[in-house]
C-alpha cells in the first residue's frame, strides 16, 4: 500500500537530497569547479574571440550536460549504497512523490549551476545579453532544468539497480536529453543575439524544450515506481 501524498512525500526527499548536498558540499565543491575548468578548456581550445562567441550557447549546455551526469549519478549512488531506495519502496512510499522530490532537487543543483556557467560564458566569451533577452534566456533555463531534471531522475532510477550502472547511466541518458540540448543552444544564441539572430527566434526552441519536460514529468511520475520495483 502506498503510504503519503505525492507532494508530502516529494519535499520529504527533496529536503532530504538538499541537506545531503548542503552537508557534502559536492555540486559546489567539485561539479561545479569541474564545469568552470571544461568553460576555460574550451576558452583554450578554440582561441577566437569570435568563434567563442558564435558557440557560447552550445558551450553553456555542453558543460552542463557533462556536470549533470555526474549529479545525477551520485544522487542515487547515495540511495543505492545506503539503502534507501529500496527501503522507501519497501516501505510502500508513493513513488510519484520520490521522483518528484528528487527531481525538485535536482533542479535546483542544475539550475545554480547553469547561472554559473552563463556567468562564465559573459566573463571568458565575452557575450553580451539584452535586457529584452533575459526574459527568454531564463525561461530556457527553467525548462531545460525541469527536463533534464526528470529525464535524468527517471533514467537514474532505472540504472539504480543494474551492474555497471556507472558507465550505462551516461549511454541511456545521452541520446534522450539530445532534443535539450539542441533545443536550449538554440534558444540561448537567440538570447545571446549570435549571428545577428533576433530574441523572437528562441521562443519556439523553448516551446520544444516544454514539451519535453511535459512528456518525461507525466511519464516519470507513472513509469518509476515500476522502474524502481524491477
Amino acid at each position: 500500500m502506498r503510504s503519503g501524498s505525492i507532494f508530502g512525500v516529494a519535499r520529504i526527499v527533496a529536503a532530504k537530497d538538499l541537506r545531503i548536498e548542503i552537508r557534502s558540499r559536492v555540486v559546489s565543491n567539485q561539479v561545479m569547479p569541474f564545469a568552470g575548468l571544461v568553460m576555460v578548456m574550451f576558452a583554450f581550445a578554440l582561441d577566437n574571440d569570435t568563434t567563442l562567441e558564435r558557440v557560447a550557447g552550445g558551450l553553456v549546455w555542453l558543460a552542463t550536460l557533462f556536470s549533470f551526469f555526474i549529479i545525477v549519478q551520485r544522487s542515487f549512488a547515495i540511495d543505492t549504497a545506503d539503502g534507501a531506495l529500496d527501503a522507501l519502496r519497501v516501505a510502500g512510499v508513493n513513488p510519484a512523490g520520490i521522483f518528484l522530490g528528487k527531481s525538485i532537487a535536482l533542479m535546483t543543483h542544475l539550475f545554480i549551476l547553469e547561472v554559473m556557467l552563463v556567468g562564465a560564458a559573459i566573463v571568458l566569451y565575452r557575450v553580451n545579453i539584452q535586457p529584452n533577452s533575459i526574459v527568454l534566456l531564463v525561461t530556457c533555463m527553467i525548462c531545460a532544468t525541469v527536463g533534464l531534471a526528470f529525464v535524468g531522475t527517471l533514467y537514474g532510477g532505472l540504472a539504480a539497480g543494474m551492474r555497471g550502472r556507472e558507465t550505462l547511466l551516461p549511454l541511456l541518458l545521452l541520446p534522450a536529453v539530445a532534443p535539450v540540448l539542441i533545443g536550449a543552444t538554440k534558444a540561448t544564441e537567440a538570447a545571446f543575439g549570435i549571428v545577428g539572430m533576433a530574441t523572437s527566434e528562441g521562443w519556439p526552441w523553448v516551446g520544444l524544450l516544454a514539451v519535453f519536460a511535459t512528456v518525461f514529468g507525466v511519464g516519470g511520475l507513472s513509469a518509476f515506481g515500476p522502474l524502481i520495483e524491477e
